[in-house]
């Protein structure tokens, strides 16, 4: 599936209320009618539930001091490891997404909201608490990853 297929929007991220908002990430496909609900749906056919999908980003290149590091936003099947969706994105749009979640949280785990739509109709929506960060060499980047308390990777 094409990643220009897709457009991404967040909200709760530069939220100057000073009260505890999930973030929200919005990705909506405008692409061939039908591919997306098959790639989010099971073997049985219904819609793949949030604890069924993983969401990551990984970095293409290193990791600079100015964060405009280019990297690809992943969503994928948990029990497969089947990509759904992917699309670009650069380090300075996730990782304060990222940061705004965890800020969010206060005591409790960080979490943040998915909702996936297709051509402006809402398809799924799912309330995640994990978002794992890879550098370009493939490992993981725990400072800079959504990883509840307990959870061992």
């Amino acid at each position: 599936m094409r990643r220009d297929y897709f457009e991404l929007t967040v909200e709760g991220v530069d939220d100057d209320t000073h009260r505890p908002v999930t973030p929200l990430v919005r990705i909506d496909f405008h692409g061939p009618d039908g591919l997306l609900r098959d790639r989010l749906s099971g073997t049985d056919g219904t819609l793949l539930a949030a604890d069924d999908v993983d969401v990551a980003f990984r970095l293409r290149e290193p990791l600079s001091t100015a964060d405009d590091s280019e990297g690809v936003v992943g969503v994928t099947n948990r029990y497969t490891g089947d990509f759904i969706l992917e699309l670009n994105e650069t380090a300075t749009d996730v990782l304060p997404f990222i940061h705004a979640a965890r800020d969010s949280a206060g005591d409790e785990d960080a979490r943040y909201r998915v909702e996936i739509d297709v051509d402006g109709e809402r398809l799924v929506t799912y309330d995640k608490h994990t978002f794992l960060v890879y550098d370009h060499e493939g490992n993981l980047l725990r400072n800079e990853s959504l990883i509840p308390s307990g959870v061992e990777l």
